[in-house]
């Protein structure tokens, strides 16, 4: 069973972009390289900032970056749907590697298209973990959530939202 990225980390980005991965992400991303660390003394991973995400970046496993690659590369040649997703997703990520001590640089022009300065939060999602300044991800999301969990009766299970659950 893969490993997947869960959890919620409060991180520093220093003046030259680098960021600290939390231990539990870096173990994710080592089992999602296939060349780890056989070709690469350290783990690399995929870094999304396309057009789409206005307020985090996102990250991936090189496996799971490839199962998308494969996706789009499978749609017809030449359709809509491959041309925006070749432009959004395959032609606005980047490859980082993990340094020796466990950070990523995140590069100058997407750490000003986010924000990322100081504070940040990385939250586990599964099949990729976000980077969000921390100022705008408790605005944004901690207000999202508290409106959603504000909706709800009381004592609501959130697990209630799976199907089957319910």
């Amino acid at each position: 069973m893969a490993l997947r990225f869960r959890g919620e980390f409060n991180q520093k980005v220093d003046s030259k972009g680098r960021m600290s991965i939390p231990a539990r992400f870096r173990r994710v991303l080592e089992t999602g390289d296939p060349d780890y660390p056989d070709i690469n003394s350290q783990a690399s991973l995929v870094l999304l900032y396309g057009d789409h995400l206005t307020d985090c970046m996102h990250a991936y496993t090189v496996e799971a970056f490839r199962d998308i690659e494969d996706e789009i590369l499978a749609m017809p040649r030449g359709s809509e749907e491959r041309r925006i997703l070749s432009r959004l997703i395959l032609g606005q990520s980047l490859d980082a590697e993990v340094d020796k001590d466990g950070r990523v640089v995140i590069p100058k022009e997407q750490r000003d298209k986010y924000g990322l300065s100081g504070d940040t939060v990385f939250i586990g999602m599964g099949d990729h973990f976000e980077i969000w300044p921390a100022e705008a991800f408790e605005k944004e999301e901690g207000a999202f959530a508290r409106d959603f969990l504000d909706r709800q009766e009381s004592g609501f299970d959130p697990l209630a939202l799976l199907q089957g659950r319910g």
